[in-house]
């Protein structure tokens, strides 16, 4: 008897932060880098503010704003903002501190598997992805290899809502149930793509078994890109 094969989606869409690479070690990068920048540029924000004060800061202004969790990037302006007006500096370097910060946001290395699995990916479906974070791909070097690219502060809402999936699927062209979303969130990206109407697929590369404790089944769960394809390819044909 032949197994029934169902077709290819039309569409791939990807989580980028620890999905596409790691990003933990980043950001420790980043805001070392940003507070050497301030150290040098507005001394008087350094000497009041260590990497760890500024971060708290940050989790207050959220949770008096709650609004910010859709900017993250803004989320971190403001809070620059504040600590630049407790510690008397001008608030003119504010946007020169964050373009210091975004530059190392962005130096991401990502995992070895992803550029040849995107490759594969090429012509066979539309790539697209959806982030809450603020990840820019041109700057990464990645941008080509997606046809859209979604990202929460452009939309004011964020993953697991449903709607940030539809709209990266209507700007595809493509419907919920013809896409697949691949993402290493058990709960933002596998549970929300799912009840998008999306088919989920589980970037697990640590081995994780979030699922069975929130109780979510992936459609499939794969640890690289390379087994992402041969999931594709054993399913689709």
């Amino acid at each position: 008897m032949k197994t029934t094969r169902r077709a290819w989606p039309k569409a791939i869409l990807f989580d980028l932060d620890d999905t596409l690479w790691p990003i933990a070690p980043v950001i420790i990068q980043a805001e070392e880098t940003l507070h050497a920048w301030l150290a040098t540029h507005a001394p008087r924000v350094a000497q009041q503010f260590t990497i760890e004060m500024l971060r708290q800061a940050r989790l207050s202004l959220l949770a008096r704003k709650p609004e910010f969790r859709y900017d993250l990037g803004a989320l971190r302006r403001a809070g620059l903002v504040e600590a630049f007006a407790k510690a008397g500096e001008d608030p003119v370097k504010v946007e020169q501190a964050m373009t210091e910060f975004f530059a190392a946001r962005n130096a991401v290395i990502p995992f070895d598997d992803v550029l040849p699995g995107l490759l594969r990916l090429k012509g066979r479906v539309l790539v697209g992805s959806i982030s809450n974070g603020n990840a820019d791909l041109q700057t990464i070097g990645l941008s080509n290899h997606f046809k859209v690219s979604i990202a929460a502060h452009q939309l004011g809402c964020a993953k697991p809502d449903t709607a940030i999936f539809h709209a990266a699927c209507a700007e595809l062209g493509v419907a919920p149930e013809d896409a697949v979303y691949v993402g290493d969130d058990v709960l933002l990206d596998v549970q929300g793509a799912q009840r998008a109407g999306m088919r989920a697929v589980w970037m697990n590369r640590t081995g994780s078994t979030a699922h069975l404790e929130h109780e979510v089944v992936p459609d499939a769960m794969v640890s690289n890109f390379h087994e992402l394809v041969e999931w594709l390819q054993r399913e689709h044909g």
